[in-house]
């Protein structure tokens, strides 16, 4: 019985023993979390101010964090960008869907246009990764497909209409983009797009053109390897 009794008494000691280190972990994950969420708040912060090359110290420091659980939580700038700007990715998206629901295909060409380039002039971040590939989180990548694919049907809507030039094509928008135009320029540039008897426009980069272009924005900003000249 005395031996039962010591059985019994161990396998109480072990079960509070778990108890302690299943609160133990459960504080760790709490505190995991808290510090990726901070980490993720102070990157959306420095991005929008100081864009994509913006030093990971700083957002470390604007988190109150060590630059060690940043890189524990992120090992890399592609995936930090990525967790930091996947909800204005989703709102650039967005922005295309609401744009093809209005009635008026030239309104609602203009409308994207100008949503687009607002979001821009706040977010020098946003403004950077739009003009730029992210291969390291296909999410990103996905939602970037789906808003050029919502894009290209804007255009021909407004090519349907008779409003928006027939030598207009996807990769002029997209360097408009690149260009990081102003909201006060926007005006000027949806008047360009306009059909009208004019000069026609030059031809546009090839889609290859356009993602070297942007493959290369990526990697000076630390998103990737530079791709070759060739």
């Amino acid at each position: 019985m005395a031996y039962d009794g010591e059985m019994g008494a161990d396998q109480r000691i072990d079960r509070e023993h778990e108890a302690v280190a299943g609160t133990e972990r459960r504080r760790l994950r709490a505190d995991a979390a808290r510090n990726r969420a901070a980490i993720i708040e102070a990157a959306r912060e420095v991005f929008a101010e100081h864009g994509l090359e913006a030093p990971l110290e700083e957002i470390a420091c604007r988190a109150g964090v060590g630059i060690a659980t940043l890189y524990r939580r992120f090992p890399g700038r592609e995936q930090l960008i990525a967790a930091a700007l996947v909800e204005k990715v989703t709102q650039y998206a967005e922005a295309a869907a609401d744009a093809l629901a209005v009635a008026d295909p030239w309104a609602g060409f203009a409308d994207y246009v100008q949503r687009i380039c607002e979001l821009q002039a706040a977010d020098r971040g946003l403004s950077e990764l739009l003009s730029m590939t992210l291969s390291a989180d296909e999410h990103i990548e996905e939602l970037r497909a789906t808003a050029n694919g919502r894009v290209m049907e804007l255009i021909d809507r407004a090519k349907a209409a008779g409003r928006l030039r027939e030598d207009f094509v996807g990769e002029d928008l997209l360097l408009l983009l690149i260009a990081s135009a102003a909201v006060g320029q926007v005006t000027l540039a949806l008047d360009a797009f306009q059909c009208r008897c004019s000069p026609g426009l030059p031809l546009p980069p090839s889609a290859a053109q356009m993602n070297l272009a942007m493959r290369r924005l990526a990697a000076t900003r630390g998103c990737g390897a530079r791709p070759g000249l060739g």
